[in-house]
């Protein structure tokens, strides 16, 4: 070990499935290990409001299960300002703090590395449903979201079936498309809307849906991403154009909720607990990622750098056999 005597530990941005496995590996291989551990609660809003609570083995037991984040996250627009990391990097001196473990997203990682500039040493967990952080193949709650949004377009399905109805599902991802795109090929649908992917043709997509419905198709799916969003106007433009009934369903919060997966369990337990042993191990400023199969970490300003795309060949194969 070295001479990490607390760390803090806080979730932000956007809730995630898992959240709580990584928290409580972040506690427990840190008690193992003879460290303190603070709790902030409310990401980055609570650390500028000195909200701070002692964590131990028995706080974070049976938490596994449960969706959310035990912690609690917020927005906080004072942190995003110049004074706001400065007050932030003083108050975790004031409060002993030695490492900071962020469990979030891209926004939170920015807040990190605004962190890291006033000599905080910050470890950074991906925690987003999103699955649109650059540096990694896997971030904590996508494997639950989406299967989530998988068990819904199912449901959706079959009155979709009963009422010979076209149905548009709104799926969540700010502004990338991996719900979508992986609930298409799970699913099968008529079409799919993500953002990565600008260039969207409606009339083709009604064309798509009366060419099916010609092939005896009495029921058809359209995913769209919520960064493209508008599905109830888009709705009413197709059911104008096509003359089927046409309903939108905005899948929401849905997505967040629930108890996580094993996957996003282990993965995120896996993660918190790769995240002390780099403090404890001397390393400072670094994004924790699952890349090419194994478990590893990058300098966080260079995680940062790193841009994502839609994977060309499952976009590929997703218009050749998601066709249902």
């Amino acid at each position: 070990m070295s001479d990490i005597k607390t760390i803090g530990v806080l979730t932000s941005g956007g809730d995630a499935p898992g959240m709580n496995a990584a928290i409580r590996a972040v506690v427990r291989t840190a008690v193992a290990g003879g460290i303190s551990v603070k709790g902030i609660m409310e990401g980055y809003k609570g650390l500028l409001e000195n909200n701070f609570i002692d964590m131990d083995s028995e706080i974070v037991s049976d938490i596994t299960r449960r969706g959310g984040t035990i912690l609690y996250t917020a927005r906080c627009r004072d942190f995003m300002t110049e004074e706001g990391p400065v007050k932030a990097a003083q108050i975790l001196k004031e409060n002993g703090i030695d490492g900071l473990i962020v469990i979030g997203g891209d926004g939170s990682f920015r807040g990190a590395q605004a962190l890291a500039g006033q000599g905080v040493n910050v470890i950074g967990i991906p925690g987003t449903i999103d699955l649109d952080i650059g540096c990694t193949d896997y971030t904590i709650g996508f494997d639950t979201a989406v299967n989530t949004a998988v068990a819904a377009i199912d449901n959706i399905k079959d009155t979709s079936m009963s009422h010979e109805r076209c149905s548009i599902i709104e799926v969540m991802g700010r502004n990338a498309g991996y719900i979508a795109l992986w609930c298409e090929i799970a699913n099968g649908a008529d079409g799919i809307l993500i953002p990565e992917k600008e260039q969207f043709d409606e009339q083709d997509l009604i064309e798509n849906i009366l060419s099916n419905r010609n092939k005896g198709k009495t029921h058809h799916i359209i995913i769209n991403a919520e960064g493209v969003g508008n599905s109830l106007r888009l709705a009413k433009r197709i059911e104008a154009a096509t003359g089927i009934d046409t309903r939108a369903t905005i899948l929401g919060h849905i997505q967040r909720g629930g108890a996580p997966s094993a996957k996003d369990r282990v993965y995120a337990s896996t993660m918190g607990a790769y995240a002390v042993d780099l403090l404890a191990g001397g390393a400072r400023d670094r994004i924790i990622a699952y890349k090419d199969g194994k478990f590893t970490d990058f300098a966080i300003d260079e995680a940062l750098a790193m841009k994502k795309t839609i994977d060309a060949y499952q976009f590929l194969i997703s218009r050749l056999i998601a066709q249902y």
